[in-house]
């Protein structure tokens, strides 16, 4: 059974990646994530996957257009929806190149993070495989997940600190900046504590 991986990025393959290798599967990997954004980031893990698919043997196709506007356009006005909107988008293209390209079924490395909605990237896949006819391979790569980070950083590959789209990184800066508020109001509070505990 030949197997068309979506791949979220390059850290994210390595785990899933071992898994196929080790049950004898034969797999080629797909870069589709128009969600990255800005475009330097989407080249650096394009980069970076291209790098480690070459350094290891993977076959891979890729999709090499930039696709913000077509992200944006599924998600705008629907931000609290966002993640299954984008999974939607990445895990049905990956079924129907699956179909076009004549591989027998589809997974994604998407299922190797412990910071995605596991159950609806499931939910997803299970809809796009209906809808294409295609099998969707279910795997829970979570199982891997501390193995794959190790690996990774001991490969020194490239790695990201959020999800790729463009809300995603700001909250990861609305939170830093929620965590540098908290720590100045708490300083504030001990400054104002010490100066009125000083004699007149």
């Amino acid at each position: 059974m030949s197997i068309l991986l979506h791949v979220c990025c390059a850290p994210c393959l390595v785990f899933p990646a071992s898994v196929m290798q080790g049950e004898g599967r034969e797999f080629s990997c797909y870069f589709y994530n128009p969600n990255i954004h800005p475009y330097r980031e989407f080249r650096k893990r394009l980069d970076t996957f291209i790098e480690f698919a070459g350094s290891r043997g993977y076959s891979y196709i890729i999709d090499r257009n930039y696709g913000l506007k077509q992200f944006l356009r599924q998600v705008v006005f629907n931000e609290e929806a966002r993640c299954g909107l984008c999974y939607r988008m990445r895990l049905g293209r990956t079924a129907k190149i699956a179909v076009e390209n004549g591989y027998s079924g589809f997974t994604s490395t998407l299922l190797y993070s412990t910071y995605q909605n596991h159950a609806l990237i499931c939910n997803q896949a299970r809809q796009a495989a209906q809808r294409q006819g295609v099998g969707f391979v279910y795997r829970d790569f979570r199982t891997g997940w501390q193995q794959g980070i190790d690996e990774s950083i001991s490969l020194g590959l490239y790695r990201q600190s959020y999800c790729g789209c463009i809300f995603s990184e700001q909250e990861r800066y609305d939170n830093r900046l929620k965590k540098q508020l908290r720590i100045l109001r708490k300083n504030d509070v001990q400054s104002r504590g010490t100066s009125d505990d000083k004699p007149e």
